[in-house]
């Protein structure tokens, strides 16, 4: 990131015992004041009808997910982990 670059955090990787999850997108939103890039973050609400106009240009090869790992459904455990410890650099998917 730049010196004056924009962070968005999305989403949290963990329940969050007060805030569900969001601990570090508001202490983000703290922060950003005292440092000199802007820290924001994003909160959203998905629905059918993005959903499927996600997959089908997905499907067409006009995006591309970044998919970080895969792993088998018998080693959830080790996934939850892996984004636990802060490890994935993308999305981690469980396959069935």
């Amino acid at each position: 990131m730049t010196r004056r670059g924009t962070l968005v955090i999305v989403g949290g990787e963990t329940g969050g015992r007060w805030l569900g999850g969001f601990e570090r997108s508001l202490g983000a939103v703290l922060l950003s004041p005292l440092v000199s890039q802007k820290l924001t973050m994003l909160a959203s609400t998905e629905n059918a009808a993005d959903l499927h106009a996600l997959r089908d240009l997905i499907e067409a090869g006009q995006i591309t997910p970044a998919i970080d790992r895969t792993y088998p459904l018998n080693e959830t455990a080790a996934a939850i982990s892996y984004v636990q410890d802060g490890h994935a650099r993308g999305k981690v998917v469980i396959m069935t």
